[in-house]
């Protein structure tokens, strides 16, 4: 590679790499050697440049060279996830779970279970790629195979993508900064767009609006959530979304589901609302830390979304009218019909 890049200029290898102007940002005079070469520039640098970095020139380069190639792993083609298998592992009192599930693309599980049954426990497991080598023994496949196991510990490798129930950010940026930041390390070329079309569905998610301008350590819980449910929909390239409990950030739970099941990705979200228990294809039951059965959602409790629904749609617009200070003396005729 270092062929290739020495004799290039400057101005051609930002040209023809932009994430390496990146590497050189914190070298000095930059701006008066754009037309020298690659392998000039890295020949002129003075020995008091690279004692106050703290680093000699011949491992100067390679980091140089390191980082050309790791950015250009990136771009690579990954394997296509088609489908994870769970298979079953052990309970908490050693009882074996007799499963093997297979999940494809552009499927909701659920997993449902009481608080403290485990529910976290498999979503971690699949988090992990679990060899039988976590509490509960499971197992988890890709595409019907043992997976790469670089995909638990290197960044471009990785399958999962977590949404927990408590997200914080604690960086110094606005929403538009970050969104921005996350586009450029995913090498886009229409930044901009992508930025402005991922704050505008995190809005249409989340119950209050925010400005592109807004830093990311003022949104709300739900503000939060949505940013990254639609970041994660646009510029993940994890094709797997763990989701915990959704139900509590207050944001427009179906669109969020339909938006992340439309860019074809693995979802699997534990929850304890039934309207988002029947939205799955499946729902996972968890009991004492083992799974204890697998439920397909019948066309009947599918009929029965519709109501529920219903219910929902009243019960947030009676939720607005508290939030904004009003009164609910009166259950509105409407609601009273549903129940």
């Amino acid at each position: 590679m270092w062929d290739s890049l020495s004799v290039m200029t400057i101005k051609q290898l930002f040209s023809s790499y932009p994430y390496a102007a990146d590497f050189f940002s914190s070298l000095p005079n930059l701006e008066q050697s754009e037309e020298s070469s690659v392998g000039a520039y890295f020949a002129a640098i003075e020995e008091d440049t690279l004692q106050d970095l703290g680093i000699g020139r011949q491992e100067f380069l390679e980091q140089f060279l390191s980082f050309m190639l790791q950015m250009e792993k990136l771009k690579e083609d990954k394997v296509k996830i088609e489908s994870i298998t769970i298979i079953g592992g052990k309970d908490k009192q050693g009882k074996a779970e007799d499963i093997e599930l297979t999940i494809h693309a552009g499927e909701i599980v659920c997993i449902v279970g009481p608080t403290g049954s485990g529910k976290s426990r498999l979503l971690a497991d699949i988090e992990w790629v679990a060899q039988q080598d976590t509490p509960t023994n499971r197992k988890i496949l890709i595409n019907g195979q043992l997976p790469d196991m670089r995909c638990r510990f290197s960044v471009e490798h990785k399958l999962v993508a977590q949404l927990s129930q408590n997200m914080n950010f604690i960086m110094d940026l606005s929403v538009e900064e970050f969104v921005s930041m996350h586009a450029e390390s995913r090498m886009l070329e229409n930044i901009e767009e992508v930025t402005s079309h991922i704050i505008a569905k995190a809005n249409e998610l989340a119950g209050e609006q925010f400005n592109p301008d807004t830093p990311v350590t003022s949104l709300s819980g739900g503000q939060s959530r949505a940013l990254m449910i639609a970041d994660t929909a646009y510029l993940s390239s994890s094709p797997i979304v763990l989701i915990d409990e959704i139900e509590n950030a207050g944001i427009d739970r179906q669109n969020a589901l339909r938006l992340l099941i439309d860019k074809q990705k693995i979802v699997l979200m534990a929850t304890h609302d039934p309207i988002l228990a029947l939205m799955g294809d499946k729902r996972i039951v968890i009991k004492n830390g083992g799974i204890s059965k697998v439920i397909l959602t019948s066309e009947k409790e599918r009929g029965n979304l519709i109501l529920l629904t219903a219910i929902d749609r009243k019960m947030l617009a009676i939720r607005e009218v508290l939030r904004s200070g009003g009164h609910i003396d009166e259950i509105p005729m409407a609601l009273e019909e549903i129940i």
